[in-house]
């Protein structure tokens, strides 16, 4: 089983690799989501960090459904980490009635070749998610983040049950939210071949402002813990 860390910055990464995790989901403002991170950050993550990287294609927080400039701000970000040699794109588009945007999602697929191409959690949005399955096995997408359709994974179990019988071979079901080191072995019991964590914490002396939102870091003796779980080292 493969461990990928939801990293919200450079010192996350850092992190998740010295622990040594196998991948690496760069975003940042975890507390809305994710979005994509800065091209600051894009740029000293692609030079210092040697395991696998996908970058999170968000523009903004809220709804999945883009304006015209958003989804030319999502190509333009997706060129700039093809530029930096990245490993994979996460994104994903919608439509305003909760189904997939096939033609924008094809289209930013097509902009992240030769990257690999996660569909994120807006998947977790959609009202018909068998059916979406067979949409993004279609549009030749690599992975699906799912929570299954609850706030934790480990709560949406039988519908990530489904959704991988549904999958096969064609794209990997990779359960997020709420994955830990007390429920990590779970999911690979279920024979998930991945799972996705921040497995972050609130970083020293962090302070509160405006949204009242902490600062927070992945760890590395936490993400370790994980990998004992999983890899039974």
């Amino acid at each position: 089983m493969k461990l990928e860390i939801c990293a919200n910055s450079y010192q996350s990464a850092l992190n998740a690799q010295k622990a040594g995790a196998d991948r690496i989901e760069l975003c940042s403002e975890l507390s809305v989501g994710g979005i994509t991170p800065s091209y600051g950050v894009l740029k000293k993550v692609s030079k210092k960090i040697t395991i696998p990287v996908h970058v999170l294609i968000r523009p903004r927080s809220g709804d999945f459904c883009y304006s015209d400039t958003d989804f030319e701000v999502m190509k333009k970000d997706i060129k700039t980490c093809v530029k930096l040699g990245f490993k994979g794109i996460v994104s994903g588009v919608l439509n305003t009635d909760n189904t997939i945007d096939k033609a924008r999602t094809k289209e930013l697929i097509e902009a992240s070749k030769p990257l690999s191409f996660t569909f994120h959690r807006a998947f977790d949005c959609l009202i018909h998610p068998n059916m979406a399955i067979e949409e993004l096995i279609d549009l030749k997408v690599d992975r699906v983040l799912t929570s299954g359709k609850q706030e934790k994974a480990i709560d949406g179990i039988a519908l990530l049950k489904e959704l991988q019988k549904l999958a096969k071979d064609a794209l990997i079901i990779i359960p997020g939210s709420g994955i830990n080191t007390t429920n990590a072995l779970f999911f690979k019991n279920e024979k998930f071949k991945e799972i996705h964590t921040s497995a972050s914490k609130i970083t020293a002396n962090s302070k509160v402002f405006f949204d009242k939102t902490r600062q927070t870091v992945s760890d590395t003796i936490t993400i370790q813990e994980i990998l004992k779980a999983i890899k039974n080292v």
